[in-house]
């Protein structure tokens, strides 16, 4: 049995549509050990969100898993009927969605939608559902929980209503925590106090976090591995350290180039990545970032870089590390 977490191995996934087989997940392997914080970065529409919703059983049609194996804490995902992902959902693995306004229930009171997670997933009694529920408040932040249970999402505020999301997830202790960009909404005020409250229960409760965000600030704070995607594929993946400060794909490179730097005295223009993201309808043969990679080969346009590891940790999928390699051998034959 896998020591990891999280298993994922060579995952297609597609929508099929009327325009067409919209590629969303090519390839895609990763994994998160167990008490791990995994960050995954990349521009909108390369994957991130989708590779969490496939961990969940939550690519409803027209997604569907077309290759590769999901496994989770020995769990076989894509193999499992919905009755058996309902005991797995909420229990075993949690998620925060983007906006807190839209995943919680107008109609519904706080209180309601915490104790409901509790009934459905545990054999406790409606009192004792009501006791966790003020307790998973408190261990949110917050304040005069009673009060709250009794308020509707609407008289909350943003960073409030993010809490209580926590708490809806946390409210069966899972072994696993997804956030997707759960600050996004938020002033960067209440992001770090949402960003430290996320570290600190992960240290009470000793489980994994996957975080998926656009910020690369956030995951260089918080996480231990960055996996990096572009068009449905992770191009580079790391620990924080190596993708910051070794990053080897030239679109990692392109992200970080992109982040303003305020220690510097004299101001740069930021340097944006040229172009526009692939067409998932038809994705061409070779790499997809050849069309913006500012140091493209003809290899690139024509055939898909394999990973090269750079480390027991470190590996990325592109021909210039391939480049480099041969480069060596010949220096190395010459001399």
């Amino acid at each position: 049995m896998s020591e990891n977490l999280v298993d994922i191995h060579n995952e297609k996934l597609s929508f099929f549509t009327p325009a067409g087989e919209v590629k969303a997940l090519n390839d895609v392997s990763l994994y998160v050990r167990p008490g791990e914080v995994l960050g995954i970065v990349g521009e909108s529409g390369s994957g991130k969100s989708v590779t969490a919703y496939s961990l969940m059983g939550l690519t409803a049609h027209p997604g569907r898993l077309v290759g590769g194996d999901i496994c989770f804490n020995g769990h076989p995902i894509n193999k499992m009927s919905e009755k058996e992902m309902r005991r797995i959902r909420g229990n075993e693995v949690s998620i925060i969605f983007q906006d807190p306004m839209t995943s919680l229930n107008p109609v519904y009171t706080i209180g309601n939608q915490i104790r409901e997670v509790i009934l459905l997933h545990t054999k406790r009694t409606k009192k004792q559902a009501n006791e966790r529920a003020c307790e998973l408040l408190r261990l949110v932040g917050i304040n005069e929980p009673e009060k709250r249970m009794k308020q509707y999402p609407h008289e909350l505020s943003g960073g409030m209503r993010q809490r209580v999301m926590i708490a809806i997830a946390l409210a069966c202790e899972p072994k696993l925590l997804i956030a997707d960009e759960p600050t996004t909404a938020l002033d960067v005020t209440i992001q770090a106090q949402i960003l430290e409250l996320m570290m600190s229960l992960k240290e009470k409760l000793d489980m994994s976090i996957i975080i998926i965000t656009h910020d690369l600030g956030v995951v260089a704070g918080m996480c231990d591995r960055i996996a990096v995607m572009y068009a449905g594929k992770v191009v580079e993946c790391g620990t924080t350290d190596e993708i910051f400060y070794q990053p080897s794909h030239e679109y990692t490179k392109g992200l970080l180039r992109s982040i303003p730097n305020l220690q510097e005295k004299e101001h740069k223009k930021l340097v944006p990545i040229q172009g526009l993201p692939v067409d998932l309808l038809d994705l061409p043969e070779g790499c997809p970032f050849a069309t913006r990679c500012p140091n493209c080969m003809k290899v690139c346009m024509k055939h898909m870089p394999e990973y090269t590891y750079l480390s027991d940790s470190h590996y990325s999928a592109c021909w210039l590390l391939d480049k480099e390699k041969f480069m060596k051998k010949q220096r190395g034959a010459l001399t």
